[in-house]
């Protein structure tokens, strides 16, 4: 049975719980809430005994096969809680998992939390077997374009009545951390406790999201050659700030630009050549889910563009390596990544440049 996260609610309420729930993805809010909120249900139906089983390289599995035949020692219902964070059980734990599945414990609710399954693992005996007796539960994180809408209605959740201007703030700030924005959420409804209109809720606007909210973005190399790609020069040059100010390293700041560059600069020189884009792409092995991507970078950048890219980017290469001296290298990586990304502005030779 497959569950999607918004209906897990209406199923928890709805009368008996399965035997077993496979919740797996890479969006740690979404996956920590999914399991709080079965082990909630679970207690509440009489599964007050807890057995929690971390896996790891050591982990022995025939503990669940133990658990699996165990009684409890108090007569009472179980939630075995197996925590499995690489999503990969292996030729021994997927074997136990089966077996589980096919013998499951009668007096006990397996609930498994589990990292983000590839087809491979989704195709597997295991989970097959998991899912006929079960529900799997993917849990993915929330696109950018559909992250204010989230905001606003978790805020809603918690009583207030944002605006547009302020749930697309607090949006922005975290960048995609659902984590710390419903913390942020959290400390708003907290600060504006009693606040309310007379309605029951609390009108938040861009003020009082301003004075409240922190900048909680966490940022990766991807974020910044992405961004540069997309043509947003602005998120790219807060994108290489915040990874900075995380003590990131420039020299895998510059293999994530160099990487893009290069695939670019190959698939541009076969196009000149008659060969078709999607040819050159797949040749240049670049994958499906990222040729629109760096499509557009192709569209918005001349062809004489990407060796000029490519020369400055072997020349901090040399920089990162020790080979030649230079100035400030974070200020030369935000100079590559706005050329990238068409927009080489004036500011990024400001040393001092802080984007908010």
């Amino acid at each position: 049975m497959k569950l999607y996260p918004d209906k897990l609610a209406a199923h928890l309420a709805g009368g008996a719980l399965k035997p077993v729930y496979l919740l797996s993805g890479d969006e740690p809010l979404g996956l920590m809430e999914c399991a709080d909120a079965i082990r909630a249900r679970a207690a509440e139906l009489g599964h007050s005994e807890r057995e929690v089983y971390e896996v790891d390289g050591d982990f022995d599995w025939s503990e669940l096969a133990a658990a699996s035949a165990s009684l409890s020692l108090f007569a009472d219902k179980r939630l075995i809680d197996l925590r499995l964070p690489s999503g990969k059980p292996g030729r021994e734990g997927g074997e136990a998992l089966r077996a589980y599945a096919e013998r499951p414990a009668d007096d006990a609710l397996l609930l498994i939390s589990a990292g983000k399954l590839d087809r491979r693992s989704t195709s597997s005996a295991w989970y097959k077997a998991l899912d006929r007796i079960g529900a799997t539960i993917a849990v993915w994180p929330v696109a950018p374009h559909e992250l204010p809408g989230w905001v606003a209605q978790r805020m809603r959740q918690r009583g207030m009545r944002p605006s547009r201007e302020a749930a697309e703030l607090i949006a922005e700030r975290v960048e995609g951390n659902l984590l710390a924005a419903a913390q942020e959420i959290d400390k708003l409804a907290l600060l504006h406790a009693g606040n309310s209109d007379g309605g029951g809720e609390v009108q938040i606007d861009l003020p009082e999201a301003l004075a409240a909210v922190a900048d909680s973005a966490r940022y990766t190399i991807y974020d910044i050659a992405d961004a540069a790609l997309a043509g947003d020069a602005v998120r790219a040059a807060r994108a290489l700030y915040g990874l900075r100010g995380e003590g990131g390293e420039p020299v895998l700041v510059l293999w994530a630009l160099l990487r893009e560059i290069r695939a670019a600069a190959q698939i541009a020189r076969a196009v000149a050549r008659g060969q078709p884009q999607n040819v050159a792409m797949r040749e240049a092995g670049v994958w499906q889910s990222r040729q629109r991507l760096l499509g557009a970078a192709l569209r918005r950048l001349p062809d004489a563009a990407w060796p000029r890219l490519l020369a400055r980017a072997a020349r901090l290469e040399l920089r990162v390596k020790g080979a030649v001296g230079g100035g400030d290298l974070w200020v030369e990586l935000l100079d590559l990544a706005l050329a990238l990304a068409g927009q080489p502005l004036p500011l990024a030779r400001d040393r001092n440049l802080r984007l908010a």
